[in-house]
Formats: C-alpha cells, sequence, structure tokens
C-alpha cells in the first residue's frame, strides 16, 4: 500500500498513537504527539522526518493522553501552532485532569497551550491537501476524523482500528446511548468509502470493509453483554500502566486499584467484585491472554 507522497506515517508502539506527518513545502503538519513518556523519542523521530526543517503545525484527533501527551515538548521545540477539536477546548483551559482521564486512570500529560479550536466540517489544508475534519463521537464524545476526499484517506484517530476501536469511555461514566454512538460513528465511516485508513493505532490499511465488519460485531457485543466491555477497559488500562511501570507488585494490586479512582468506578457500575477479587481476576485473564506474566513477585507486561 503506497501513501501519496507527502504523507508519511510514524507507527508508534503502546503507549504512544502513531504521528502522522503531513508535509508540503514550506507547511507541515503533524496529527498527534503520542504519550508524554515517549515525548524525547517523538521529538528524535521528527527531526529525523522533518530534516532540519521546523513542524509548523500540530493537529490532534482527541485529547487523551496517549495522543497529546508530546504537545508542549513539541511546541517548546518547533514554536509550531497547535490546534484541538473545538469540544475538548473547555477541558485543556481548565486542565480537567478527571474529564481528560488522566489523574482518574493513573496516567499523564504535561499542560500545553493552543492557538485554534477545530470544528466540524472545517477545512484544514495539510500536506498538499485539503482534510475535513468529521465528528466521530464513542471513544472520546469530543474527538474528530479528518477526511481527504480527493484521495479518499482517512485519518481516524481511535474511532475505527484494523481490528477494533478504542475503549468507550463515555459508556463507563454512565452514557447509556454511548455504544449506540460508536455505531452511528462507524456508520458515518462506512458511508466515506475510505481507501486508506490512518489509524490512531496500529498500521494503516486498505481493508476497510472487514475492518468495519469487525468493529460492528465488537461493538454489537458489548451493546449485548456491557460488562464484557467493562472487563476489556479494565484490562486495556492495567496493560497501559504497566508499560509504563514496566512492573508492579503483584501484592500491591488491589491497593493501587483502590487507588485509582477509575477501576473503583467501573468495578461499582459493572462488576462489584472488589478490589481484591477484581486484581485476582485481572491478572489470572491478562496472564491466560498472555499479555502479561508474573516474574519473582511482581506483574510485568509480556
Amino acid at each position: 500500500m503506497k501513501l501519496p507522497q507527502g504523507i508519511r506515517v510514524l507507527e508508534r508502539g503502546w503507549l504512544s498513537c502513531n504521528n502522522i506527518l503531513l508535509d508540503e513545502a514550506g507547511s507541515t503538519t503533524l496529527v498527534d504527539s503520542g504519550y508524554g513518556a515517549h515525548a524525547p523519542q517523538t521529538l528524535a523521530l521528527l527531526d529525523q522526518a522533518l530534516s532540519g526543517t521546523r513542524l509548523g503545525h500540530l493537529v490532534n484527533t482527541h485529547c487523551h493522553s496517549d495522543h497529546i501527551g508530546g504537545n508542549a515538548a513539541i511546541r517548546r521545540r518547533h514554536a509550531c501552532r497547535v490546534s484541538i477539536p473545538e469540544g475538548e477546548a473547555p477541558l485543556i483551559d481548565a486542565w480537567d485532569e478527571a474529564a481528560l482521564i488522566l489523574s482518574i486512570a493513573d496516567q499523564r500529560a504535561e499542560r500545553f497551550d493552543y492557538d485554534a479550536t477545530i470544528s466540524p466540517g472545517e477545512i484544514l489544508r495539510m500536506g498538499g491537501f485539503d482534510w475535513q475534519a468529521i465528528a466521530a463521537p464513542g471513544h472520546d464524545n469530543h474527538a474528530l476524523m479528518y477526511w481527504c476526499a480527493d484521495e479518499r484517506i482517512l485519518i481516524s484517530g481511535d474511532a475505527l482500528w484494523e481490528n477494533g476501536f478504542g475503549v468507550v469511555f463515555p459508556h463507563l461514566f454512565g452514557d447509556e446511548r454511548a455504544f449506540v454512538t460508536v455505531r452511528t460513528t462507524l456508520e458515518r465511516i462506512a458511508a466515506l468509502g475510505a481507501r486508506i485508513v490512518l489509524p490512531g493505532h496500529g498500521r494503516p490499511f486498505d481493508t476497510t470493509e472487514a475492518a468495519l465488519e469487525r468493529a460492528f460485531t465488537r461493538i454489537d457485543s458489548f451493546a449485548a453483554d456491557p460488562e464484557r466491555h467493562a472487563r476489556h477497559a479494565l484490562k486495556v488500562m492495567l496493560v497501559f500502566a504497566l508499560l509504563e511501570k514496566r512492573s508492579l507488585p503483584v501484592e500491591t494490586l488491589p491497593g493501587y486499584l483502590e487507588q485509582t479512582p477509575l477501576y473503583g468506578e467501573i468495578d461499582r457500575r459493572f462488576l462489584r467484585k472488589g478490589s481484591a477479587a477484581l486484581a485476582e481476576y485481572l491478572v489470572h485473564d491478562l496472564q491466560r491472554a498472555g499479555a502479561v506474566r508474573i516474574e519473582g513477585c511482581c506483574l510485568v507486561p509480556a
């Protein structure tokens, strides 16, 4: 699969999202900046990709930690403009760490300034192409995708990956219609007829119909069994934390779950296990899936 000249994907592993570099002579834009702990690596990758030129514009699909964590560092290095989805602006202005799913999930991002907001329907010139901002609520209700109709390329953020989509956080916080919202966003993507999708995580892909079929099946399964989605979310969050911490003593896991508010909120709403039973379940299920292992007395990512 060949991308048009001027479009380059810096595919990242967790904890960071992919960085999408859109280059046109005299104007270079980056979509999403990765996780804060990876900021030095992000800067090094950018330096290599830009070959001594400066980044002009940084655009975000949404404002979760793995997409905005490098914003502050990139702005310091390149003195670039920063644009965020308009719905995220109040959260960034107040630096609401709960609403941004930072402190409540034991995640971090450095506070940053922005210059402009992007509204659905707005056209951005990036990499020599026009990209339309499209609302993509579900994983994050303020998220945007960016659609290049001329090339039929979609920058999907976490609304669609090759094998799924991001955790549906609004449902975890009590939005009973969140799964319907995800399905509506997937239907919006299907109507575009994208030739290539540049996702927030994983490789770019041109098998859009198959990816959508898998995503529709997944959201229908979550709607039929919300506890399944809750369990999925807890496992995703714990693996994310382990990838940052590198290890966590098994005996401290119940206390960690109690001290990190989002785990307790999900357990109270959906599972009602209590921290000790929840810790035992997570360790067992993640081991069985091959996502973690125990080394000595510590839980580590596999």
